[in-house]
């Protein structure tokens, strides 16, 4: 571990960078649908340009970038074969005489379904750092936020998805979509990003618990209310006083 904190953080995410260019630009070369894999990365890069941007101002711990590289680069196989089309059947045959479907008794590519359950698994504990330097989300809303926020943006890139395939139509849309035909497509990614963040801060808190000895202290603290008063019309009623005293 003391060689892992030794490393800069600086100097470690343009490490991790530097391998994500390689694979970014290798699964560059031919992809299977072009427009498709435009469409999958203008995410990424915009991403990237938050990395980069917060490297000095809000450095994230390298665990976290870790995490998040590993993401990237998962998505980038699925960018490049399109979701729907990542032949991961034919590599585990080709190793082990058999395909990863028969063996689990999946009918379809769920490659899709996997990079939904990494994002909350993998992105979850990124959100929570977040969460905890620039909101103090200590205790129980340094679970729940993280949560709530991936089960949010989960939904959200939903709608991006569907936004995107009414706009675009034809095979492009139907690429980026990558529904393959079930109607709750959406809903089962959504549940699969919630329940990797679930598991991501169930271990988060295990670690913490283990290791925190103001764990419960904290946790209840988190709980109690910080403003007594109602807000509401009790509150615009004060802020138009205030108002008033001051012309």
């Amino acid at each position: 571990m003391k060689w892992f904190r030794s490393i800069p953080h600086q100097s470690y995410f343009l490490f991790l960078t530097g391998l994500f260019s390689i694979e970014f630009a290798f699964l560059a070369i031919d992809p299977y649908d072009r427009k498709d894999w435009a469409l999958e990365n203008f995410l990424v890069l915009l991403f990237l340009g938050f990395l980069f941007w917060s490297v000095k101002r809000f450095p994230f711990s390298r665990i976290s970038y870790t995490l998040i590289f590993i993401f990237l680069a998962i998505h980038e196989i699925g960018s490049h074969y399109t979701y729907a089309e990542v032949p991961y059947d034919a590599w585990f045959s080709a190793a082990f005489g058999t395909t990863f479907n028969e063996l689990v008794g999946w009918e379809r590519n769920n490659f899709d379904r996997v990079v939904h359950f990494s994002y909350g698994l993998l992105l979850a504990y990124p959100i929570r750092e977040i969460y905890f330097r620039l909101a103090n989300a200590e205790g129980f809303w340094g679970y729940f936020l993280p949560l709530d926020f991936t089960m949010s943006t989960s939904m959200l890139y939903e709608l991006i998805e569907w936004a995107a395939a009414e706009v675009f139509g034809g095979d492009l849309g139907v690429a980026y979509l990558g529904t393959q035909g079930d109607i709750w497509d959406a809903h089962k990614d959504m549940l699969l990003a919630s329940l990797g963040a679930l598991i991501a801060m169930l271990i988060t808190m295990g670690l913490n618990v283990w290791l925190q000895k103001d764990f419960a202290r904290e946790w209840s603290r988190s709980l109690d209310i910080k403003h007594p008063q109602p807000m509401g019309e009790d509150e615009i009623a004060r802020l138009l006083g205030e108002q008033g005293g001051n012309t």
